[in-house]
């Protein structure tokens, strides 16, 4: 029997998904509601489109050439992709089947779903890790930060090679102490490659307005050049390489 799974769509994207240009599958469905989502139509599996993981092949395979050539590959990211893990999976080894570099966009909070097999399949996860604080990702979030945090260090004792994914909101995620804390942590992990820095935007706002929700952080500025630098640099100063 077929596996299936719920997609929202698919994309290409150069320098922002992972290495090259990237074939970006964007799958239905999330657990957490970040104040600052810029996807909202992608939280419930109901309003994804139903797709097999061979259509979702064939689909990838009209760009193989293309990908490659860029020293691309294959993204699966969401909504929360480990939330339809055995979709995701079967993604993964198929790709890695016909040579494509693969990735996982996630936020770790259903890390205990990713078998090792699935890990295995994985050549890079981009990792978001929302806030150090818990307190503070769990107002930012609605969940844990525990459960990202383990799959982290679970992700370094495999050797899965990790980009960090960090979004900058100004009054949420730049207090000095819990971007110093963050970096400590990610200071003892071998496996993180480097530690990317966001600037929160308000480009989904549009989306909030069509799903006639409203966008918690409208009233929230995008934070100025300045702080995005100097927590760049307050990571480098861990000896992380951070962009």
């Amino acid at each position: 029997m077929a596996t299936t799974g719920r997609i929202h769509s698919w994309d290409l994207s150069t320098g922002v998904d992972g290495p090259g240009t990237r074939f970006v599958l964007f799958v239905s469905g999330c657990p957490l509601r970040c104040l600052y989502c810029a996807n909202p139509d992608t939280w419930h599996m109901r309003d994804g489109k139903e797709t097999s993981v061979d259509e979702v092949m064939a689909e990838i395979e009209r760009y193989r050439a293309f990908v490659t050539a860029s020293g691309g590959g294959v993204t699966v990211t969401g909504g929360e992709p480990l939330l339809q893990h055995t979709f995701t999976g079967e993604i993964l080894r198929r790709c890695k089947d016909v040579g494509l570099h693969t990735a996982l966009d996630t936020s770790g909070f259903l890390g205990t779903r990713a078998t090792d097999g699935l890990l295995a399949d994985t050549d890079l996860v981009l990792l978001d890790i929302k806030s150090f604080d818990v307190p503070a990702y769990r107002r930012l979030t609605g969940g844990e930060l525990a459960p990202t945090l383990n799959f982290a260090t679970r992700l370094n004792r495999l050797g899965v090679a990790t980009w960090i994914r960090y979004v900058l909101v100004p009054g949420w995620t730049d207090d000095p102490e819990g971007v110093a804390g963050l970096a400590a942590f990610l200071a003892e992990l071998g496996s993180v490659d480097r530690v990317d820095i966001l600037p929160f935007h308000k480009l989904g706002a549009a989306k909030y307005e069509a799903l006639g929700i409203p966008f918690p952080l409208r009233d929230t500025p995008s934070p100025t050049r300045e702080s995005v630098e100097r927590v760049r640099e307050a990571f480098r100063a861990y000896g992380l390489v951070a962009h």
